[in-house]
């Protein structure tokens, strides 16, 4: 453990390595970090800026989409602690029903040779509690690693004591309103994990299979009536034909009956029009027990229902045969029968949609069952008008069409499930009587009323299934502050400020907890919805364990440092868009850091006295003019930025800014020349950008930035993590375009020497014609100075006409024509072929612009400015287009 109080101060006395070593670095703060409670929040007189955490589920390991998810957290919860809010971020995670469960089968199984019939569910209970004690908390625990600065005392499970008791409440509290009922339905049934699923954790894929085309033999007669089926083995479930009234194929079979191959089973020929007379032979077999649209039918028929299947997805003894064999092998061994007995008449290849369980693979199976639904209907509306009118405003706005659609087509949810991890349901059986309370002794006081029978709570039996994962996740809100009761903590950071999940659990997750946030808080759960994009791959596939194509996140963490994987994993992430990731992408993080701390290392070699009171050169404080407005106006960037959730676009512009403005140019311009030590007030000047740097960069990037900014300065005791992030102050922006000038003459005169083959530092003499800048920077202070030093230039002269000769070689910055005199020969024919390639360019340049400004809708319905703008390029282009034509009639000549 690291002395918090100390530990600045230490730093400062250290010898700086040469190597910038993360894993040290990173493990040194966030503890410092921790012991020193920044990530700690109560509820004060600041604004609240609130974040709850995406429960990932408790069997969960750190994966990429979580990587992507949690660092735009943390960046965001950083940001807003810098910029003096009570920034809170609720961590926690889903017990995950079906996942769990299934985790800890194979534990009993494979560790201890139990299984859940052996236990019972009290004691599979007590080891599911003990797996979730000894492996629920790993992925919590990697998010540290990452830099996550979460409120830990505020750490919540879906299944604590607080978020289970307002689970069973609000059930309690549907059921009383009658938003919530119980009834028989068809629904998705999972055999693998032998439960229900909503229709959202249904996933459906093209799947290729066959088409079997199968005869019935029609009672009395020696004709057959041929059916197409994908699944053969539910035949052995019929309990009707249907045809379509109009269909002339089959008119005289109405009312008719047919025999059941194999089972003999006699069953109507009904007329229907819901069969499609072009699919198949239009001849439809109707089983109610297994197909959703055969059920209604069914219904609408009075036909029998006959399941043939068993939870665990055999042949059960109603279908007579091959009881037992799993779907699969029952499929094998009836197409075989039906073979035998002449009654397959052929099959087809046939593609077509098939439902898996988003959890367990299995091919989901449409069952008859008693579940537990919630109204939706009865709670959709204020959740849809609150994402029209953006009072919880989508980021990107894309996604309010896809919300709507689902919103106006939205379906009752099934929230029952048949498992023993999760939720138990709160409703208590007594005869055909159902109570549903907060507690076994409520719901006893129900009954006793209800009955008038002096009863026991050895009388009432409680339901068996427990809830949906998502009905404990859809309260996450606001549980997660035990907001069902009014309290000063929900009243302070509710609703919260930002929810950041990805698009695929819009349905799911997002829909639900803003219905749950109207329904419970009459108010909004979070004002903005930030949708990341999905984790892919070069190739743009989905990252999954099965294609092996998903890194190892801590291992990225080891090799490159988590500001390096957070870097890399930000820059491939456009705003809302999916991530295409790879990994060279946290290997530039990690090669940043490096650049970062050589920098540093720079400056602090500066020798300088540090009482000296000189002032700043003329070129120094040019510089220092330049690099502080462009800083200015990259802050009013980043702030639009931020508002618009275009974390990837601020992190790379901080890159570019860092790596180039400062790094390769601001630190070349006021770097010690000549063996002279930089003025104290220069030299505090660059400390104090570089500082600023680093509190701009922090929420990206926080260890580097830390490490960095303790070794610039004593900051007795006060860390970057909880300093006042930078604002724009007012500095001028005109100092921006006058170097950015420069630079470009610079980097002119340095592509020329190369093309050239002349020393770097041979000194040139240079010669500028033209009437726009050359005034300017000739009242500029230090810009002769800077431009002599970076493009070591001997002299600067300014001209009005071209010189004489052939020793000169020319380039055009702007609307300024500069010439370079060399002591060579030139080669004149290249010189001609690169001015006539440049004037093919700017002549295509200028004729865009022309298009453009001829477009009476543009120059119309554009803004002025923009207009304006457009103009003033096309008139710089032409001037641009007369220089290099007089250039080449000069080198003609020559």
């Amino acid at each position: 453990m690291y002395l918090c109080a100390s530990l600045p101060r230490l730093i400062q006395t250290m010898e700086i390595s040469s190597r910038y070593t993360p894993d040290t670095v990173e493990e040194k703060w966030y503890a410092h970090w921790q012991s020193k409670g920044y990530f700690k929040s109560s509820p004060d007189d600041r604004e609240p800026y609130t974040i709850v955490i995406p429960p990932p589920n408790v069997t969960g390991v750190l994966h990429m989409g979580h990587m992507l998810n949690n660092t735009i957290q943390d960046v965001l919860i950083r940001k807003a602690r810098m910029d003096g809010k009570n920034a809170c971020w609720v961590p926690g995670t889903d017990h995950a029903s079906i996942a769990t469960e299934a985790k800890v089968v194979r534990w009993l199984r494979e560790e201890k040779n139990l299984s859940k019939a052996d236990l019972g569910r009290e004691d599979f209970l007590k080891y599911a509690w003990q797996w979730k004690e000894k492996y629920g908390g790993i992925i919590l625990e990697q998010l540290q690693k990452l830099g996550a600065s979460c409120d830990w005392d505020r750490t919540a499970f879906t299944m604590d004591e607080d978020r289970s008791t307002q689970v069973i409440r609000a059930f309690v509290d549907l059921y009383k309103k009658g938003k919530l009922y119980r009834d028989w339905r068809m629904v998705n049934w999972d055999p693998q994990a032998q439960t229900v699923l909503s229709n959202e954790e249904v996933i459906y894929t093209e799947e290729r299979t066959n088409l079997y085309h199968v005869k019935y033999q029609v009672v009395g007669t020696e004709d057959f009536i041929t059916i197409a089926t994908t699944r053969p083995e539910t035949i052995l479930g019929d309990t009707a034909i249907a045809v379509h009234p109009d269909d002339d194929r089959y008119k005289h079979l109405h009312g008719t009956k047919a025999l059941v191959p194999m089972v003999d089973r006699e069953i109507p020929i009904i007329a229907d029009t819901y069969v499609d007379q072009t699919f198949g032979t239009g001849a439809l077999k109707i089983t109610p027990a297994h197909d959703v649209n055969d059920y209604a039918i069914g219904k609408k028929h009075n036909l029998a229902v006959i399941d043939v299947l068993t939870d665990d997805g055999h042949m059960s003894e109603a279908a007579q045969f091959f009881v037992g064999d799993d779907l699969l092998t029952a499929r094998k061994n009836i197409v075989k029968a039906l073979k035998e007995k002449g009654q397959l008449e052929r099959l087809e290849p046939y593609q077509h949609n098939v439902g898996r369980s988003e959890r367990t693979h299995a091919v989901v199976e449409p069952r008859l069952s008693l579940q537990w639904y919630v109204d939706m209907k009865t709670l959709s509306k204020p959740a849809m008008d609150a994402v029209m009118t953006d009072e919880v405003a989508f980021f990107p706005k894309n996604q309010k069409n896809t919300y709507r659609h689902w919103m106006e087509n939205i379906r009752d949810w099934c929230i029952s499930r048949q498992l023993w991890w999760g939720h138990r349901i709160p409703a208590y059986y007594y005869e055909d009587h159902v109570f549903v309370a907060e507690s076994a002794e409520e719901a006893l006081a129900q009954a006793r009323e209800k009955t008038a029978e002096d009863l026991n709570l050895t009388d009432l039996r409680q339901e068996e299934d427990v809830l949906d994962t998502w009905f404990s996740s859809w309260l996450w809100p606001f549980s997660v502050f035990n907001g069902l009761t009014d309290n000063e903590e929900v009243n302070y950071y509710y609703p919260t400020t930002v929810l950041v999940t990805g698009w695929d659990i819009i349905f799911l997750w997002v829909a639900r907890m803003i219905m749950s946030g109207y329904e419970w808080k009459n108010e909004r759960p979070f004002k903005e919805v930030y949708f990341t994009g999905m984790v892919r791959d070069q190739q743009r596939r989905k990252m999954s364990k099965s294609l092996g194509n998903s890194p190892d996140a801590l291992s990225l963490i080891d090799k490159f440092g988590a500001d390096g994987v957070r870097f890399g994993i930000l820059s491939s992430s456009p705003a809302g868009g999916d991530l295409l990731f790879d990994e060279k992408l946290c290997e530039q993080g990690r090669n940043f850091c490096n650049k970062i701390w050589n920098a540093m290392r720079l400056i602090k070699s500066w020798e300088h006295d540090a009482q000296s009171d000189t002032e700043p050169s003329a070129a120094n404080q040019a510089a220092v003019d330049w690099i502080e407005a462009k800083m200015n106006a990259l802050l009013i960037d980043i702030d639009k930025d931020l508002k618009s959730y275009r974390l990837s676009d601020v992190q790379m512009k901080l890159y570019s800014f860092i790596w180039s403005d400062f790094c390769s140019w601001f630190l070349e311009m006021v770097k010690p020349k000549n063996g002279n030590a930089p003025s104290a007030k220069t030299y505090q000047k660059s400390v104090e950008i570089f500082s600023k740097l680093m509190q701009m960069l922090h929420p990206f990037m926080p260890f580097i930035t830390e490490e960095v900014w303790h070794l610039l300065s004593d900051r007795s005791g006060q860390d970057c993590m909880v300093s006042s992030y930078p604002k724009q102050d007012g500095s001028e922006i005109r100092s921006i375009s006058e170097l950015e000038y420069l630079k470009e003459v610079v980097v002119k005169v340095r592509e020329l020497r190369a093309k050239q083959g002349l020393k770097a530092r041979l000194p040139l003499p240079l010669l500028i014609i033209g009437s726009t800048k050359k005034q300017q920077l000739m009242q500029w202070s230090g810009w002769k100075e800077l431009l002599q030093e970076l493009a070591s230039i001997a002299s600067i002269e300014l001209i009005d006409s071209p010189p004489e000769g052939a020793q000169y070689l020319t380039f055009v910055v702007g609307t300024d024509k500069f010439y370079v005199e060399v002591e060579k020969e030139i080669d004149l024919a290249e010189e001609m072929e690169k001015a006539k390639a440049e004037l093919t360019y700017q002549k295509g340049f200028v004729n865009s612009i022309r298009k453009k400004l001829d477009n009476d809708r543009f120059v119309n319905n554009a803004p002025e400015a923009v207009v304006q703008k457009e103009r003033q390029k096309l008139a710089d282009g032409e001037k641009r287009i007369a220089m290099l034509e007089e250039s080449l009639l000069r080198l003609n000549s020559l």
